[in-house]
């Protein structure tokens, strides 16, 4: 224990639900960043806030050689430690605490996912928060006419042309305008003040995101599209649970309207007053949701994602949190905004493994969802065409609604998949024949195609002709994906880059060949078979400069015949009404992995790359070419549709006992030595076994193994699994190897961490 510090366990964030709050308390127990999981003991100090203290506030305090912004959970009169022991809190930095509902759903995050609370805190909270910003928002000048003013003529003003011209300008504009609008005008600060100086017009400061009032326009900029009877069923199953929680399955094929029944439930949900947040899973998404949410409703939309800046950031979860922001719309992190009249909780393609953090906190913001809905009495939506096994398990046992979405708006069904075997045919850039032809004629017809390889780079890796020679990454498990733009070769899970060798480094040939095919090979060949026709290459790497892949998809949205190339990125929820041909180049890549759950996200993955054809007036076709056309999986999927092989593979999971019929908590060990990961992987697990062996409780522990690739940026990854048919059980067993852990010697040498509820085994 550092001296001067009461560190109290916690092990998890397992607080008390309401901590006592003693009128007097001397004794502040502060969540600080760090990955130990408990409170620091601080004196009070002799400044006080003006509410007093309470759990919420932010403060800064001395942490070993550094000071750090910590938050306030528990307020005591006493301490472990002496009391002059004890370091002060060296500032308050807010009159109010933070939000509660921010405050419970942090410390409930940190309790489930086995997780230290101080950096739970801390990484929920915006940069600038995190940093010590002061909890104001930004604000504005809006200048608007007086009374005088509008009862005022220009022609008073003489000879001040100008002063006259702004004068009509915001004659124009009952509500004002702001600063910058107006000097987008042309008009500048000697105009301004001059016309508040004969009291003509004046200024008001206001928040940069302020709530409007709705007037007799009402809240709706735009009209609402007609439902048809599905959607209708669906808006008024949510409509009856608009006052408690209720949780939904929204299971709507491809282009059936799904969006739609967001934004009228939302409208319901502005009516009565109160907030809507809606979880979108890739920031690319969020441009296209946010342009359409702000032109149908007359009310503050703000985002919430990676790609804005900082102070962004904080104005939008400031405005929600103060309720100014009826409608916020977000990625993963987005589930930890406050809400002052929570209202609903939307999570579209609720399948996505984007919504699974995978390092650090390692939540799950559907998960979260659903559990803020709960602690709120508020509706959650989850939306998607294929949704994830868990959901429809859920939806299966009663525990939410499903409601079926099997119409396409368009008149057109769901393109079904054709299965192309690619065995025994030739290639280029990894197409055959049929699929060229068929790609030929569509853009013949004046239409576009959507060619899908998940794969970027030119080819994933570079082989030796001669000697068979690959070329492999020396820090990880992995081979280097070979890159044309720029020519070097690169590793995707390290992000080492080499130059190109000039021959084979085992036998010295200089016949050294690109082995399989990426996007960059695919967007190559098909530049060179159709010359005259645009071909767009949407990857990470195409996309990396800001807003390309807007504009990239603004292009395409102007109809003209092209060729689109794409990962994932392309598959997620992208309206392409001129893509009426989908060519899926290999739909083996994830079929066969170790991940038990490889199969589901693989089909998941091709019936939405498929939903982006045939969503206008014209049908849409899918090429699927696989060189295992006769898998029985597939087959399914292929002739059935993803329901039917969504039940087979719920009743494969029950059979072999996995998820989500059993439970599961993944530790990792990682170390530069790989002896160093399995001994304490091996010893961790020894120990959980006797605690186990004496409660009883149904939790199995296997293990411990390599992970599916050993060593990854010169580390050794070793892991152990826990399996329990109980949640409740599962839990208590990882929050005692929590413990353990942390108390272990061995642990200090091993980077570890416990992974609640895993999507992947990797």
């Amino acid at each position: 224990m550092t001296a001067g510090y009461s560190s109290r366990a916690s092990a998890g964030g397992q607080l008390p639900a309401t901590p006592s709050t003693p009128s007097f308390p001397a004794v502040l127990g502060v969540a600080v960043p760090t990955p130990l999981r408990r409170l620091f003991d601080y004196r009070t100090g002799p400044s006080v806030p003006p509410g007093g203290w309470q759990p919420g506030l932010r403060v800064r305090v001395p942490f070993g050689r550094r000071e750090v912004v910590g938050i306030v959970v528990e307020c005591r009169a006493h301490s472990e430690v002496p009391f002059a022991d004890l370091k002060p809190i060296s500032a308050w930095l807010d009159a109010t605490p933070l939000p509660d509902d921010w405050l419970w759903l942090c410390r409930f995050t940190a309790r489930y996912y086995q997780h230290a609370l101080g950096d739970t805190l801390h990484q929920s909270l915006p940069v600038l928060l995190r940093q010590g910003r002061t909890l104001e928002a930004r604000t504005r000048e809006r200048w608007r006419l007086t009374a005088s003013g509008r009862d005022s003529s220009s022609e008073r003003l003489g000879r001040a042309r100008r002063q006259a011209e702004l004068l009509e300008l915001l004659r124009q504009h009952p509500r004002g305008l702001v600063s910058s609008a107006i000097a987008a005008q042309g008009f500048g600060r000697a105009q301004l003040d001059a016309l508040a100086g004969k009291g003509l017009i004046e200024c008001r400061r206001e928040a940069v995101i302020d709530t409007p009032s709705p007037g007799s326009a009402g809240w709706l900029a735009e009209p609402a599209l007609p439902l048809n009877r599905e959607q209708g069923t669906a808006l008024a199953a949510m409509h009856e649970g608009l006052d408690r929680y209720h949780p939904c399955l929204l299971h709507g094929v491809t282009g059936s309207g799904k969006t739609e029944v967001y934004l009228q439930l939302i409208e319901a949900v502005i009516a009565r007053g109160r907030q809507a947040l809606v979880l979108v899973p890739e920031i690319g998404l969020t441009p296209q949701t946010v342009a359409r949410f702000r032109k149908r409703f007359r009310v503050p939309v703000v985002a919430l994602h990676s790609g804005i800046s900082d102070g962004e950031r904080l104005d939008a979860w400031l405005a929600a949190a103060n309720g100014r922001a009826p409608i916020v719309i977000g990625t993963r992190s987005a589930i930890f905004t406050p809400l002052a009249n929570p209202g609903a909780i939307i999570v579209d393609e609720e399948h996505d493994g984007s919504y699974k953090q995978q390092d650090g906190l390692r939540y799950h913001a559907r998960d979260l969802a659903v559990i803020r809905a709960h602690h709120h009495g508020i509706p959650v939506l989850l939306g998607s065409a294929t949704p994830s096994l868990e959901s429809l398990a859920q939806a299966q046992a009663g525990r939410y609604r499903h409601l079926r979405l099997t119409r396409r708006a368009s008149r057109h069904a769901p393109a079904r998949l054709e299965l192309v075997d690619l065995r025994g045919r030739p290639r280029q850039g990894g197409l055959i024949a049929p699929a060229i032809d068929a790609i030929r004629h569509t853009l013949a017809a004046g239409r576009q195609v959507l060619v899908f390889i998940n794969r970027r780079g030119f080819a994933p890796t570079l082989a030796c002709h001669t000697c068979g020679w690959l070329a492999e990454c020396d820090h990880c498990d992995a081979r280097l994906t070979l890159h044309r733009q720029p020519p070097q070769l690169a590793c995707h899970h390290c992000e080492r880059q080499q130059p190109l060798p000039d021959a084979c480094p085992e036998c010295g040939s200089a016949d050294l060949r690109p082995l399989g095919a990426g996007t960059e090979r695919a967007e190559e060949t098909l530049a060179t078979l159709f010359p005259e026709t645009p071909v767009y290459r949407i990857d990470r790497d195409s996309t990396r400069r800001k807003d390309a892949f807007e504009q990239a998809l603004t292009e395409v949205r102007r109809g003209a015949p092209c060729l689109l190339v794409g990962t994932q990125m392309l598959a997620k929820g992208h309206h392409l009404p001129h893509v009426t041909l989908v060519v899926v180049i290999n739909a083996d890549a994830g079929l066969y992995a170790s991940d038990f759950r490889a199969l589901e996200h693989s089909a998941q993955l091709l019936i939405q790359v498929a939903g982006r054809a045939g969503r206008a007036e014209h049908p849409g076709r899918v090429l699927v070419q696989t060189l295992h056309s006769d898998d029985p999986h597939l087959r399914l999927l292929a002739d059935n549709g993803y329901d039917a092989l969504a039940s087979q593979l719920l009743e494969e999971r029950r059979v072999a006992g996995l998820p989500p019929y059993r439970f599961l908590a993944l530790a990792r060990f990682e170390s530069p030595r790989d002896a160093d990961a399995t001994a304490l992987a091996a010893n961790a697990a020894m120990a959980l076994r006797d605690r186990l062996g004496q409660e009883h409780d149904g939790v199995q522990c296997l293990g411990p193994v390599p992970a599916p690739m050993e060593r990854r940026q010169n580390r050794y990854h070793v892991q152990l699994m826990l399996s329990g048919a109980q949640r409740s059980k599962l839990h208590e067993a990882a929050a005692w190897l929590a413990a353990w852990l942390e108390r272990s010697r061995e642990a200090r040498r091993v980077r570890w961490s416990l992974d609640i509820d895993p999507q992947t085994l990797s």
